[in-house]
């Protein structure tokens, strides 16, 4: 059975940091792209990072250089260190994995960004 479960959000001030991160279970982690979605409200679900399992990253626009995806192949986990957050990042952020073919979503965590 896979589970993603996602942690580390809350309500941070404009200009601060948080770090989220998903802790894998049923899959093999180390051979598996991970990848952070979110959806604000009112929104669409988007991309945000995604890193393969080499540790190739990529990333949403709007995130460049202020978000940063890793993982821990030893603890099949997977992180999101978030700085210079901004109101407009306030959403529910999901862990996502993809083996054999199939979506898989963990249940989100919420992050507030307060102006």
């Amino acid at each position: 059975q896979v589970q993603l479960v996602e942690s580390g959000g809350g309500l941070v001030q404009a200009g601060g940091s948080l770090r989220l991160s998903c802790a894998a279970s049923g899959i093999r982690f180390s051979i598996n792209a991970m990848g952070w979605y979110r959806q604000a409200p009112g929104k669409q679900r988007e991309l945000v990072a995604v890193i393969t399992s080499g540790s190739f990253t990529n990333y949403a626009d709007s995130v460049k250089d202020r978000f940063a995806i890793s993982r821990d192949n030893a603890k099949n986990t997977v992180f999101l260190q978030m700085n210079s957050l901004k109101p407009e990042d306030t959403a529910v952020y999901y862990c996502y994995a993809n083996p054999w073919g199939t979506d898989y979503w963990g249940k989100g965590t919420l992050v507030t960004v307060s102006s």
